[in-house]
C-alpha cells in the first residue's frame, strides 16, 4: 500500500494517478472539506476513463497533528510519498504554514518509525536552494543561506526538508524533490494551480523569472526515484528557466489580453515603502516585502541535469505545458458560464 499526503493538491492528485496507471494499492489523505469532485473532473484532463482509476482510491482524512489519526493512515503502508504543505508568500499565513510544513513532517517520520514504510519521499521546493555553482547555477548542491533574507516559505520548506534528513541519518530510505513551479490542470484557486488566473487578471508582470516543470514530469521522476531505489540524495526537479514576462505574453495572447506591462525592481520598491506606511491599512501592500520583490525580480538558473541523468529523462518543454494546461483551463471556464 503506498499512503500520498496532500493528495487533493496539484501535484499530489497526479502522483495517486500515476501510482494507480502502475497497478499500485493507493490511500490518499484529504481534509474533511476538501472537493474530491473537483480531483474525479481534473482527472479527465489526463486520461480517457477517469472514473475507473479514481474510485480506486482510498480517501481518509488525516489530522496531522493527531498521531492516532496519523497511524490508522499508515497501517499496511510501505510507501510514503508527501506532498502536503502549504504554500503562501502572504505574511499573514506565517504561522499556519510553520506549523503545517514543518510540525506536520515531523509528526508524520514520527509515525513511520513505528509502522512498516521502507521509503518515504518528500516534496520540497527550490526555493531553499543559494549558493550558485562555479557555472553560475543552482543545483542539489545549493545549500540553504541562513543569513540571507528569505520568504516564510522557503524557510518552512528548509526546516521540514531537515526533518527528514533527520529521518533518514536514523535508518529511513528518504529522497527529496525539489521543484520548480509547477505547471498544471485544475485547483485553479489555489497555490501554484493559480498560475493561469494569475497572468489573466493582472495586467502587469516582473523583470524575473522562474524555474517551471510540468506536474507530469514531478509525478514520473518521483515514482521512479521511489521504483529505483535512490534514497539519502535530493532532486530538483524542472524543466526550463523561463522569465515572467515571456509566460504572460503567451497565457495573455491566447486569452486575447493585451501585453503585460513589466514592473521594475525600483517601482517596487516604492511598494515597499508603502507596505511600511500604509500596510497596516491596506492587506495587499504587505506583500511587498524584501523577500518577495527579491524573488520576482531575480532570474536564476537552476539545473536539472542530475535528475535527467540519474533517470535518463527528457522534460515536457515549458511552451507545450503551458498550451496544453491553459487549453484545460479555458475549457473549465467555459463550463462555469
Amino acid at each position: 500500500m503506498v499512503f500520498v499526503t496532500g493528495a487533493t493538491g496539484i501535484l499530489g492528485r497526479i502522483i495517486v494517478l500515476e501510482l494507480l496507471k502502475r497497478g499500485k494499492n493507493v490511500r490518499a489523505s484529504k481534509r474533511p472539506g476538501s472537493n474530491l469532485n473537483e480531483v474525479r473532473h481534473s482527472y479527465s484532463f489526463y486520461i480517457d476513463n477517469p472514473d475507473d482509476f479514481f474510485n480506486k482510491i482510498e480517501w481518509v482524512n488525516v489530522d496531522f497533528d493527531d498521531l492516532n489519526s496519523l497511524n490508522d493512515a499508515l497501517k499496511d503502508v510501505d510507501e510514503v510519498y508527501h506532498c502536503a504543505a502549504k504554500v503562501s508568500f502572504h505574511p499573514k499565513d506565517e504561522k499556519e504554514m510553520y506549523h503545517t510544513n514543518i510540525k506536520g513532517t515531523e509528526n508524520l517520520l514520527f509515525a513511520c518509525e513505528g509502522s512498516d514504510v521502507k521509503k518515504f519521499l518528500h516534496v520540497s521546493s527550490v526555493a531553499v536552494l543559494d549558493n550558485f555553482n562555479e557555472k553560475g547555477e543552482l543545483d542539489e548542491e545549493s545549500d540553504f543561506n541562513p543569513k540571507l533574507e528569505h520568504s516564510a516559505y522557503a524557510i518552512s520548506k528548509h526546516l521540514s526538508e531537515m526533518e527528514a534528513w533527520r529521518a533518514s541519518a536514523e535508518g529511513l530510505n528518504v529522497v527529496i524533490i525539489n521543484p520548480g513551479m509547477i505547471i498544471g490542470s485544475g485547483n485553479w484557486t489555489q497555490s501554484s494551480g493559480e498560475l493561469f488566473s494569475t497572468f489573466e487578471d493582472n495586467s502587469f508582470t516582473f523583470e524575473g523569472g522562474s524555474a517551471y516543470v510540468d506536474v507530469r514530469d514531478v509525478a514520473k521522476t518521483a515514482i521512479e526515484l521511489m521504483e529505483n531505489n535512490i534514497f539519502g540524495e535530493r532532486f530538483i526537479i524542472v524543466s526550463e528557466n523561463n522569465k515572467y514576462a515571456d509566460l504572460a505574453k503567451q497565457i495573455r495572447t491566447r486569452l486575447g489580453l493585451k501585453e503585460a506591462r513589466i514592473l521594475t525592481r525600483s517601482q517596487l520598491n516604492i511598494g515597499k515603502l508603502a507596505n511600511t506606511l500604509l500596510g497596516w491599512l491596506i492587506p495587499k501592500l504587505r506583500m511587498a516585502t524584501e523577500s518577495n520583490i527579491e524573488a520576482i525580480s531575480s532570474f536564476n538558473t537552476i539545473s536539472n541535469h542530475k535528475v535527467k541523468e540519474k533517470l535518463n529523462y527528457q522534460f515536457i518543454p515549458t511552451k507545450e505545458s503551458i498550451d496544453f494546461h491553459l487549453n484545460n483551463y479555458i475549457n473549465d471556464k467555459k463550463l462555469k458560464k
